[in-house]
């Protein structure tokens, strides 16, 4: 199996009966879905094979249940302030129907989470939050929570399908009247009828393709889901699981929580540099340390690697340079589209350029790669 989940996924997995499911249980078994315990949630790995997944992402369409990711929506006279308080990204530009990807984090500039946050309206906001976090994330708004500014975890009362793939919009075109066209990348329209049943339709996802991100209510995920696939049929959709939705998003090099981030990293260390606004009016969490780190340099970078010597890096494998160690592996595989052993790894800012010769402590053995560029996938637009 071409999979990356080194942190989460096994060979031999038991599953807990205390694990959480999605509302799209009951059909995975009829699609031929293969569940996994994913961070306390009993999800999918795959329904075919995450090679034959992940290639119709690339080239069709693929249907993905991400119910398991976190809605907080955050409203109030002083919604706006608040969530600027917490994030890196100034959301003071954004518009109503406008989305934006941001990082939270702590005081000493270490990541609580990424997220997306959706401005509604006014005083009114969606933050959609990693699944393992939900718990901790809404905890730590509360302790940083102001007056004039209501928190309401719905995490339960919404599931989320995100359809990805160049056939996306032709696909979910057959089931509404709203001109998908008009939704431009990181825009959505709320109140929006697909298969009859009312839903958000965002154009973001987590693979580098172009589609969507659909959020109902949990109770209308079935017949969305079964609406979704019976219409895509003739343009090859594919049911997919996790394991591809991790290959897809590690080749376009968009970073997972637990791996890329975690609270030992920053977001500059992590290469986020683009989302942390420095010069927006309000102070947030972890400023001041990114402030010492913007001026004087990050001590380590997130860099991709590709192995010259025969050998595949995984997660956690060490990193080292004329016999030093000087970082790890966050996320590594071959890659389905380029077939290369390739890599992720956060290492001294020293050796961070590109052509750097390194090696890579593999099942004992020291393994030649060299520093390249990322993403290592970017799609044609």
């Amino acid at each position: 199996m071409p999979y990356a989940f080194s942190t989460y996924l096994k060979e031999e997995f038991k599953l807990s009966e205390q694990l959480k499911r999605t509302p799209l249980y009951d059909v995975y078994s009829s699609y031929g879905g293969k569940t996994i315990d994913f961070g306390g949630w009993e999800l999918p790995v795959q329904f075919s094979s995450i090679k034959e997944e992940h290639e119709a992402v690339r080239t069709k369409a693929g249907l993905f249940d991400v119910s398991h990711m976190g809605e907080i929506f955050v409203s109030g006279p002083q919604s706006e302030n608040y969530i600027q308080g917490l994030v890196t990204n100034d959301i003071s530009k954004l518009v109503n129907g406008q989305a934006q990807y941001n990082v939270m984090c702590y005081k000493d500039g270490g990541i609580v989470d990424d997220l997306l946050v959706y401005k509604l309206e006014d005083q009114h906001y969606l933050l959609v939050v990693n699944a393992g976090n939900i718990e901790k994330d809404f905890e730590w708004m509360k302790e940083n929570l102001i007056d004039d500014v209501e928190l309401n975890d719905s995490s339960n009362d919404y599931g989320l399908l995100a359809l990805q793939g160049p056939k996306a919009q032709e696909i979910l075109q057959k089931l509404t009247t709203q001109d998908l066209a008009e939704i431009k990348f990181f825009r959505f329209k709320d109140k929006v009828e697909v298969a009859g049943k009312e839903v958000i339709v965002s154009r973001t996802g987590y693979t580098g393709e172009d589609g969507f991100e659909i959020y109902a209510s949990s109770n209308d995920l079935t017949d969305l889901w079964s609406s979704i696939l019976e219409a895509g049929k003739e343009e090859g959709l594919l049911p997919c699981g996790l394991g591809a939705r991790d290959t897809l998003r590690f080749e376009a090099c968009l970073p997972l929580y637990g791996q890329e981030l975690s609270k030992d990293i920053t977001p500059l260390e992590a290469g986020l540099g683009f989302v942390v606004k420095l010069n927006k009016e309000q102070d947030f969490n972890g400023k001041s340390v990114l402030v010492e780190q913007k001026e004087n340099g990050v001590p380590r970078k997130s860099i991709g690697i590709e192995m010259i010597d025969k050998g595949i890096p995984r997660t956690g494998y060490p990193v080292y340079k004329d016999g030093v160690q000087i970082g790890f592996v966050t996320t590594g595989t071959q890659s389905p589209t380029s077939k290369k052993n390739i890599g992720l790894a956060l290492i001294d800012a020293t050796f961070a350029e590109i052509g750097q010769e390194l090696e890579i402590e593999i099942r004992n053995k020291r393994l030649k790669a060299v520093t390249v560029a990322t993403p290592f996938y970017k799609r044609e637009k």
